[in-house]
């Protein structure tokens, strides 16, 4: 059967779904279409035109390097074909972004025959999409003194390709559709179980508001009844966005509110217009920025005083929310562009600046931030290559320095990697480029920052990166077929484009299922880093982190950069001392719990750096802390370390950086031993003194500063999903925190989780020890429901089994995963009894496992959204309450949740936790001048 028959077979077996032809990004596969082309009886030409202008993925897929080929011979006259004129081959060619499109203008422009090459330079004048080779063959050319180059870089020195674009409309016109109540996780718009459709953009697009046909048709209903109005899609008192960092969550609402960004190529949209009354999540909302979309904060429910101006609580002492002006579905609405304020009819509702930023509104003329990042560098290479000033084209970094004014944490890394600026010293609020020293790719977004590469046209990694890593994680517990297609083809490219692989395309190593944060957590080996990793727990207890959407993380790749304004810190200390029977999970939750008391349910914490002053903690287990940030709706989190613990971590971190060389992970470019190098220089600057572990100036200025009381901390703390609160929008948030008493021993829990990225080795030593404890004091150990327990990473297991421990594991076992037969499909009902789950997220993730509709999940993780852990069933709701590890095996030994009596007899004699806060205080450089504190 031919490749076309095969598509065919295909477009019928797709109708079945509604769905379209797939787009091609196969050479064979076009290549044969090509021929049906020229065949003029050929009985497919017409459909085979159609695919062939309207069906091709750009960039430097397989099919791209075909189709520009074919439009070369034509624009040449070497193949003609009626329907595309070289005017119309041109066009298709400037679509096609980069790659082997350039490739095809650069020979046309340069080539012989002036007037193909003055139609050609004209194409590429609008092209930014070039890269270093691109760059150096204009720059010989230019040198060889060709007057076309000459013409082309004069251009590009101009910004001609951004200057000419069209400006924004000065009014855009809204309608508002409410996509749901509360905060909105992405997996409402990409849902977690449909991760495996990502990369197939309209059959992604099904599983918007997670497969509600009904939503789906409201929203259609809307659009139909205003065809002129941008739709704008609403988390009514929440946030949006919140959860993961998911580029396909965008992509669905683009497809869904969008418009396309190319006529050539389908299914790929941009400028979706999303809001949210307490705002966008802030990764969320820099994906939005990838698409040249507009997030708004419509601050439309504010919180109630009375005429004495005091707050006003309800009964459980929240506060009371009162509507300033409705956003109700079918709200008409207009945004002012010039005046920066959005309108209803005549009424000004509020301002709206924020969202319209310069930087923010070259995104949405140009159609997203990536057109920008690489317009820029195009723009300053023409201009060296010319031997002049780069123009001001492009609206300046915003530079805000403060004379005497210290420096946080995260404000010292930025001046460190800043690249571009003026050499003042940069604050909080400056808007600057960055070098990134670690990116990571994690597997079931992986693909489509493969395919962020391909439409990049970029072919290798940034000489700037450090290293780069590939995950296999998220689809780590079940090997089915779709896992089976997808992820060795991602690892193959992932290799070749040069970053370390979870999976060896060559089989020469074991493959590795080890939590992608976990990995990156150790090969992080500067505290003075910037990492970005596909994910929005990507929060390292080394370095600054940011979790990115699929198209951030290839942009870090393709550039070694990343663009952002730098954050506002919150500086988080500590007082007193812990309970000997307390977990440090439970000092996470405590710190959140405390701090909304002490700011009156305001969360200081939302779209801040978290400097966290742990000092006493390594990596691994600090982490639990930085990672947790997420769900405090933090942009990103800082450790501060004392000299000898980070000395210690950076131990640890090289220790597990061997083994990945040991089992054969390192590649040609020796990036794993590189690592090591750097971390041993490290250790010898923290220990000469030359330059010790990271701290703030004395006089950094912080939003706020907030210190945690151990002493208070005298039970476990829950964090609760709350799903039968009678207001919708505070159920599945992360901000009910609960004590163990309050449940009185008596809440029923169906399933017990120890796994994720929230726990480490000592978090396994614990259900170890606790195993061991109750068997000491009962005889026997008896499961009143399934306990599933997940190591993150391999190393872990190893180190469990030299040390005994996870021979304790298995005596308890029912279940033991096995490498060399992994399961191919999802478990759907548990037993009473102990699960040793493959290394990965497994039911945090919820995209493969889940536990039974219905149940009450007590867990490690960081996910209690509705169905992502546990979907609802008839009888109840679903709910994953989350706690440290010691609460989970107790509780899913007992079925219920324990007393504080029995937690305590569990626990007797188990060491949970080393924290202890700093004996002094961890900040560099002279006293504070002032210091604003709340």
């Amino acid at each position: 059967m031919s490749r076309y028959s095969e598509y065919l077979k295909e477009i019928e077996e797709r109708k079945d779904q509604n769905l379209h032809p797939k787009p091609i990004d196969g050479a064979a596969l076009l290549s044969e279409i090509i021929e049906q082309i020229k065949d003029v009886d050929n009985e497919h030409r017409s459909d085979s035109l159609h695919f062939f202008i309207y069906n091709v993925l750009p960039g430097t897929t397989r099919a791209a390097e075909v189709k520009a080929t074919f439009l070369k011979e034509i624009i040449l006259g070497e193949a003609a074909v009626e329907e595309i004129s070289p005017a119309f081959a041109l066009e298709q060619l400037s679509h096609m972004k980069g790659g082997p499109s350039v490739e095809v203008l650069l020979d046309l422009a340069l080539g012989d025959d002036k007037a193909i090459a003055e139609e050609a330079a004209e194409v590429l004048k609008t092209q930014v999409f070039l890269y270093e080779a691109d760059m150096d063959r204009l720059g010989k050319a230019y040198d060889s003194g060709s007057e076309i180059a000459r013409d082309i870089l004069e251009s590009y020195a101009k910004a001609e390709f951004f200057t000419k674009l069209p400006e924004i409309e000065e009014e855009i016109e809204l309608v508002t559709f409410i996509a749901g109540v509360g905060d909105i996780s992405t997996d409402l718009l990409s849902p977690g179980s449909d991760a495996h459709s990502r990369s197939d953009r309209e059959l992604h697009g099904q599983c918007m508001f997670e497969h509600n046909k009904e939503q789906q048709n409201a929203l259609r209903t809307l659009q139909e009844k205003h065809p002129n109005k941008r739709v704008m899609l609403i988390a009514e008192k929440g946030t949006m966005g919140v959860g993961s960092s998911r580029m396909s969550g965008v992509n669905n609402v683009a497809l869904w509110i969008g418009k396309q960004a190319s006529p050539y190529v389908p299914f790929i949209n941009i400028a979706p217009v999303v809001a949210g009354t307490n705002g966008i999540s802030p990764i969320f909302l820099t994906t939005v920025g990838v698409t040249g979309g507009i997030g708004l904060d419509l601050k439309n429910w504010v919180k109630k005083h009375d005429d004495a101006g005091n707050l006003v609580v309800d009964e459980a002492g929240e506060p009371i929310l009162e509507q300033t002006y409705s956003v109700d579905t079918g709200t008409v609405l207009t945004i002012n562009t010039k005046t920066k304020k959005l309108y209803k009819g005549d009424q000004e509702l509020m301002d709206v600046s924020s969202a319209f930023t310069p930087q923010k509104m070259e995104f949405m003329r140009a159609g997203g931030s990536y057109a920008i990042v690489f317009g820029k560098k195009l723009q300053t290479f023409a201009a060296q290559t010319l031997g002049m000033d780069v123009p001001p084209v492009f609206a300046p970094s915003k530079e805000v320095s403060h004379e005497g004014q210290g420096l946080t944490a995260v404000e010292k890394i930025f001046n460190k990697n800043a690249v571009g600026t003026s050499g003042a010293t940069l604050h909080a609020g400056s808007y600057v480029r960055a070098e990134v020293n670690i990116v990571g790719s994690q597997d079931t977004t992986g693909l489509m920052t493969s395919q962020e590469l391909e439409m990049m046209a970029a072919t290798v990694i940034s000489p700037i990166v450090d290293a780069g890593y590939q995950s296999g994680c998220h689809t780590a517990s079940v090997w089915d077929r779709k896992s089976q297609e997808n992820i060795p083809r991602l690892m193959k490219f992932m290799h070749d484009f040069g970053l370390i692989t979870a999976r060896d395309p060559e089989h020469k190593y074991h493959p590795l299922t080890d939590v992608i944060h976990k990995v990156l957590n150790d090969i992080t080996i500067d505290d003075w880093a910037i990492v970005i990793g596909g994910d929005s727990h990507t929060r390292m207890s080394k370095g600054v982190a940011f979790g990115a959407d699929s198209g951030t993380v290839a942009l870090a790749l393709a550039t070694g950069e990343a663009s952002m304004p730098i954050p506002e810190s919150v500086k988080v200390t500590f007082e007193g001392k812990m309970k000997d029977y307390m977990d440090f999970r439970d000092v996470v939750h405590a710190t959140q719990a405390q701090m909304l008391k002490k700011f009156k349910g305001e969360n200081v914490f939302q779209g801040r750096v978290i400097e966290v002053h742990i000092g006493t903690l390594p990596s691994d287990q600090a982490f639990t802390f930085t990672d947790w940030t997420a769900e405090m709706k933090a942009k990103a989190s800082i450790c501060i370390s004392q000299d000898d613990t980070l000395i210690e971590s950076l131990e640890i971190a090289k220790g597990r950086i061997q083994i990945m060389i040991d089992k054969g992970m390192d590649n040609e470019q020796q990036v794993l031993q590189g690592l090591i190098d750097k971390a041993n220089e490290r250790i010898a600057q923290i220990q000469s003194g030359e330059k010790p572990a990271l701290a703030p100036d004395a006089n950094a200025h912080y939003y706020a500063e907030f210190v945690v009381d151990l002493d208070i901390i005298n039970e476990p703390m829950i964090a609760d999903p709350d799903v039968n609160n009678e207001d919708v929008s505070k159920r599945y948030t992360h901000d009910t925190i609960r004590e163990l008493t309050y449940y009185a021993g008596e809440k029923k829990v169906d399933l017990g989780f120890v796994g994720s990225c929230m726990v480490h080795k000592g978090d396994i030593k614990i259900v170890s020890k606790m195993l061991k404890n109750l068997e000491e004091k009962y005889g026997k150990v008896e499961f009143g429901a399934p306990l599933v327990v997940t190591a993150p990473t391999y190393n872990i297991i190893d180190e469990l089994k030299e040390e005994g421990d996870w021979e304790v594991l298995q005596k308890y076992s029912g279940f033991e995963f096995d490498d060399a037969a992994p399961k191919s499909t999802a478990r759907t009902e548990y037993d009473n009894i102990l699960y040793l789950e493959r290394p990965g997220c497994n039911l945090c993730m919820g995209n493969q496992e889940k536990a039974e509709k219905g149940d009450t999940v007590m867990a490690t993780s960081t996910r209690l959204f509705q169905g992502r852990v546990v979907k609802d069933s008839d009888r109840k709701k679903g709910e994953s309450l989350l706690a440290s590890t010691p609460v989970v095996v107790l509780s899913a030994i007992l079925g219920r949740t324990p007393t504080i009596e029995e937690y305590r007899t569990a626990v007797n004699g188990i060491k949970l936790t080393q924290f202890a806060p700093p004996l002094k205080q961890l900040t560099s450089g002279p006293a504070p001048s002032h210091q604003i504190s709340y």
